[in-house]
């Protein structure tokens, strides 16, 4: 699939440690010809300041990179479906958390929120899983979801 011309959706959750490099692709995405990227982030990646930065100082960030406001509450998200917002969704980095309420349909953050609607319109969602746990935790909810 070619992305030029593209509206994308970009999802960040908990994974914190991989922020930095997750921003550093973000960058290349923008870069693309005639793209539009439409951030979202969860409750925790929005409002959390953890040992790898403070949430503010990466809203800021991933807002002048995409020149466009987060989506961080579940009323922002729903539209996201029946306005057919995106033409991909990604989820970069994806907790293990945001896999578990993915596979067992727990929609309780702006990200799950905008999965579960982009998903109605039968258009492609990217997961790049990110988890701690070497995958043994998250095994059983990556299979349920792919």
């Amino acid at each position: 699939m070619k992305l030029e011309g593209k509206k994308i959706g970009f999802a960040f959750t908990g994974s914190f440690c991989t922020f930095r490099k997750t921003i550093d692709e973000l960058k290349k995405l923008v870069e693309i010809k005639n793209i539009e990227v439409i951030p979202i982030m969860s409750f925790n990646s929005y409002n959390l300041d953890t040992k790898f930065g403070n949430a503010k100082d990466f809203i800021k960030e991933i807002e002048e990179i995409t020149q466009n406001t987060v989506i961080n509450t579940i009323c922002m998200a729903e539209p996201v479906g029946p306005k057919k917002m995106f033409d991909i969704l990604i989820v970069a980095p994806c907790s293990g958390n945001t896999i578990s309420k993915l596979a067992n349909d727990i929609i309780d953050t702006p990200v799950t929120m905008a999965v579960k609607s982009h998903l109605r319109n039968d258009r492609p969602v990217v997961i790049a899983i990110s988890t701690n746990n070497a995958l043994s935790g998250a095994a059983e909810n990556i299979r349920k979801i792919t």
